[in-house]
């Protein structure tokens, strides 16, 4: 157990709470957790364990969400669990290409994206609200695997941020689901990403088991929580919280190519 304060352990708890919530809505819930790990986890700690501890507590949470959906909304387990693994091919792939490729170019470019969308959202209003349509054609369910899979699986691996609601945004796009579906099937893919991402840190023994195992707990209640609330808020409420997240990760990004 590393050496933190026991008031570090409860923000850290505090915050996977607030991030376990936030991801099983909308998803994003990395842009509070990641952060609050780097920040309170002692000094000298390597970023990777970081990375891996927030990719073990991450997996808990998003788990509970996915199986609260699951069990509350009409999900289409096997062609989202088809779009995780393709998501994790993808990842794969990303990491693979991350080590030598400047993120900072992409960025700029992510943050015109993301504005784009925020305005698509906002002069929209009824994107995303239309109760989900039925079963999907084969060919947007390929369509689904090469874009919210491969592609979005390629830039979680190469950058991250943001992944989750970027997969909601393109499974109610590509499949035409609510933003509730898009948000239950967002997650397994979550799941299948997360998953293979542990794998690896844990191969190169870069978790922290003991914090991430407490950290999980909160963040495995505020998933099962965020889930109940998307569930019973519906379409409008998680496109208020998908416009929030959406404005916070070009914050986010903005003040890591710009900073003051």
């Amino acid at each position: 157990m590393p050496d933190i304060s026991l008031a570090m352990i409860a923000l850290l708890c505090l915050a996977a709470l607030a991030a376990g919530w936030i991801d099983a809505v909308v998803g994003g819930g990395g842009l509070l957790l990641l952060p609050a790990l780097l920040l309170g986890l002692p000094g000298g700690t390597p970023a990777a364990h970081a990375l891996g501890t927030n990719k073990a507590v991450a997996i808990v949470g998003t788990t509970g969400a996915a199986v609260t959906y699951a069990r509350r909304a009409p999900v289409d387990v096997r062609t989202a669990v088809r779009i995780g693994l393709a998501a994790l091919a993808g990842s794969s792939a990303g990491a693979f290409f991350a080590a030598g490729m400047s993120t900072e170019v992409l960025k700029p470019v992510i943050m015109v994206v993301l504005l784009a969308v925020a305005a698509f959202v906002i002069f929209r209003p009824g994107f995303g609200t239309a109760p989900a349509s039925g079963p999907v054609t084969r060919r947007r369910v390929l369509a689904a695997i090469g874009l919210a899979g491969l592609g979005i699986g390629f830039y979680d691996g190469l950058i991250g941020p943001g992944t989750g609601t970027f997969l909601v945004l393109a499974l109610t796009a590509v499949l035409r689901l609510d933003l509730v579906a898009a948000s239950a099937t967002a997650k397994i893919v979550n799941c299948c990403t997360n998953a293979g991402a542990l794998a690896m840190f844990a191969w190169q023994g870069a978790v922290l088991w003991q914090p991430a195992a407490l950290m999980a707990l909160f963040n495995l209640a505020g998933g099962t929580l965020g889930a109940r609330t998307a569930l019973k808020k519906g379409s409008g409420f998680v496109r208020i919280v998908l416009l929030t997240v959406v404005f916070t990760l070009v914050a986010k990004l903005a003040y890591e190519q710009w900073p003051a």
